[in-house]
């Protein structure tokens, strides 16, 4: 690849990462009236977690999610892992009350895998959205 092809390459990959960023800074802005309920946690085996959240105020389903992965990374964190991995998420609406099932599975070391959590960063993310955490 001749170099000019090379930067450009390089140049519109940097870019795209600072755009994918600043759409992610706007996914994370809280629902304005959300009212976190209760997370309940259910340790299936060594690592793997199953927490079950509720919520008020949630705009969609990404919203119920954010906070069972908040929950999630907090209960990495105090179990001494630095990392968590979801698995899945399931949401249900009734009347105003959002329910949130989700799984997921903790690790001191980086998992294989896509939906691969750094725990901490997760946690800061939450604490600053105002996301409450186990």
């Amino acid at each position: 690849m001749p170099r000019t092809a090379l930067v450009l390459v390089l140049a519109t990959a940097g870019l795209t990462g600072c755009a994918q960023r600043d759409s992610a800074d706007v996914a994370l802005d809280p629902p304005p009236n959300a009212e976190y309920l209760s997370v309940d946690t259910l340790l299936l085996d060594d690592n793997t977690v199953n927490f079950l959240v509720q919520m008020r105020g949630a705009r969609g389903r990404e919203d119920v999610v954010r906070y069972a992965r908040c929950a999630a990374a907090q209960y990495a964190l105090i179990r001494g892992y630095s990392f968590a991995q979801h698995v899945r998420t399931n949401v249900e609406r009734q009347g105003s009350l959002w329910l949130g099932d989700g799984g997921f599975v903790i690790s001191p070391d980086l998992p294989r895998g896509v939906r691969n959590m750094d725990a901490e960063v997760i946690v800061d993310d939450c604490i600053e959205q105002g996301i409450p955490t186990v």
